[in-house]
Protein backbone atom coordinates (compact mmCIF):
# COMPACT_ATOMS: atom_id res chain seq x y z
CA UNK A 1 0.00 0.00 0.00
CA UNK A 2 1.60 3.92 -0.88
CA UNK A 3 2.56 5.79 1.82
CA UNK A 4 0.08 8.77 2.37
CA UNK A 5 1.08 12.57 3.33
CA UNK A 6 -0.24 11.96 6.38
CA UNK A 7 1.30 8.49 6.96
CA UNK A 8 4.70 10.95 7.30
CA UNK A 9 3.87 13.33 9.94
CA UNK A 10 4.58 14.71 11.63
CA UNK A 11 7.48 16.16 9.95
CA UNK A 12 10.87 17.26 12.02
CA UNK A 13 11.39 21.00 11.28
CA UNK A 14 13.87 20.26 9.33
CA UNK A 15 12.44 18.49 6.94
CA UNK A 16 9.20 20.11 6.82
CA UNK A 17 11.58 23.67 5.86
CA UNK A 18 13.45 21.37 3.57
CA UNK A 19 10.22 20.31 1.69
CA UNK A 20 9.19 24.49 2.21
CA UNK A 21 12.47 25.58 0.34
CA UNK A 22 11.51 22.65 -2.51
CA UNK A 23 8.03 24.08 -3.30
CA UNK A 24 8.72 26.99 -5.88
CA UNK A 25 12.14 25.60 -7.69
CA UNK A 26 14.52 23.01 -7.74
CA UNK A 27 17.33 24.00 -5.17
CA UNK A 28 21.24 22.50 -4.59
CA UNK A 29 21.90 22.23 -1.24
CA UNK A 30 23.62 24.73 -0.03
CA UNK A 31 20.53 27.05 -1.30
CA UNK A 32 18.07 25.00 0.58
CA UNK A 33 20.55 25.77 3.93
CA UNK A 34 19.92 29.57 2.73
CA UNK A 35 16.36 29.68 2.27
CA UNK A 36 15.73 27.67 5.32
CA UNK A 37 17.50 30.39 7.22
CA UNK A 38 15.26 32.54 5.13
CA UNK A 39 12.45 31.29 6.04
CA UNK A 40 12.96 31.21 9.72
CA UNK A 41 14.57 34.40 10.77
CA UNK A 42 17.62 32.66 11.10
CA UNK A 43 16.05 30.49 13.83
CA UNK A 44 16.94 27.20 11.88
CA UNK A 45 20.51 26.86 10.67
CA UNK A 46 20.65 23.50 8.62
CA UNK A 47 24.08 22.04 9.23
CA UNK A 48 25.80 20.35 6.40
CA UNK A 49 25.05 16.86 8.27
CA UNK A 50 21.29 17.52 9.05
CA UNK A 51 20.47 18.47 5.81
CA UNK A 52 22.12 15.72 3.86
CA UNK A 53 20.83 13.26 6.32
CA UNK A 54 17.59 14.45 6.13
CA UNK A 55 17.80 14.38 1.82
CA UNK A 56 18.97 11.11 1.84
CA UNK A 57 15.64 9.87 4.02
CA UNK A 58 13.40 12.17 2.23
CA UNK A 59 14.70 10.46 -0.99
CA UNK A 60 14.52 7.23 0.54
CA UNK A 61 10.46 8.11 1.45
CA UNK A 62 10.14 9.40 -2.07
CA UNK A 63 9.55 13.40 -0.65
CA UNK A 64 11.97 14.76 -3.04
CA UNK A 65 13.47 13.46 -6.14
CA UNK A 66 16.88 14.18 -7.69
CA UNK A 67 16.78 16.45 -10.84
CA UNK A 68 18.73 15.69 -13.73
CA UNK A 69 18.14 19.01 -15.00
CA UNK A 70 21.26 21.54 -15.01
CA UNK A 71 20.94 25.39 -15.03
CA UNK A 72 23.66 26.37 -17.31
CA UNK A 73 26.62 24.73 -17.66
CA UNK A 74 29.04 27.84 -17.43
CA UNK A 75 27.55 28.87 -14.22
CA UNK A 76 27.09 25.86 -12.25
CA UNK A 77 29.22 23.47 -10.49
CA UNK A 78 29.32 19.66 -11.72
CA UNK A 79 29.21 18.23 -8.39
CA UNK A 80 25.82 20.07 -6.99
CA UNK A 81 23.21 17.75 -7.07
CA UNK A 82 19.94 19.27 -7.59
CA UNK A 83 16.41 18.29 -5.51
CA UNK A 84 12.74 18.79 -6.48
CA UNK A 85 9.78 17.86 -4.48
CA UNK A 86 8.04 15.32 -5.46
CA UNK A 87 3.74 14.82 -5.18
CA UNK A 88 3.65 13.04 -2.16
CA UNK A 89 6.33 15.39 -0.90
CA UNK A 90 3.60 17.97 -1.82
CA UNK A 91 0.91 16.47 -0.30
CA UNK A 92 2.67 15.92 2.94
CA UNK A 93 3.93 19.77 2.82
CA UNK A 94 0.51 20.37 2.81
CA UNK A 95 -0.72 17.96 5.92
CA UNK A 96 2.24 19.34 8.10
CA UNK A 97 1.41 22.91 7.56
CA UNK A 98 -2.68 22.10 8.25
CA UNK A 99 -1.34 20.04 11.43
CA UNK A 100 0.46 22.80 12.48
CA UNK A 101 -2.20 25.37 11.54
CA UNK A 102 -4.46 23.57 13.87
CA UNK A 103 -1.86 23.65 17.08
CA UNK A 104 -1.69 27.36 16.50
CA UNK A 105 -5.02 27.47 16.92
CA UNK A 106 -5.49 25.59 19.82
CA UNK A 107 -2.40 27.20 21.36
CA UNK A 108 -4.12 30.74 20.77
CA UNK A 109 -7.55 29.40 22.06
CA UNK A 110 -5.86 27.65 25.48
CA UNK A 111 -3.42 30.71 25.84
CA UNK A 112 -4.84 33.74 24.75
CA UNK A 113 -8.08 34.92 24.86
CA UNK A 114 -8.77 38.61 24.12
CA UNK A 115 -5.95 39.51 25.32
CA UNK A 116 -5.98 37.55 29.22
CA UNK A 117 -4.05 34.75 29.96
CA UNK A 118 -6.54 31.20 30.32
CA UNK A 119 -3.31 30.77 32.79
CA UNK A 120 -3.77 32.86 34.81
CA UNK A 121 -0.84 34.67 34.38
CA UNK A 122 -1.01 38.44 33.01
Amino acid sequence: MPLLGKDLLPLTPPVFHILLALAGEERHGYGIMQDGALQTNGALQLGPGTLYGCLKRMLAAGLIEESEERPDQELDDERRRYYRMTSLGRKTAREEASRLAGAVSAAKARLVLGGRSLAGGK
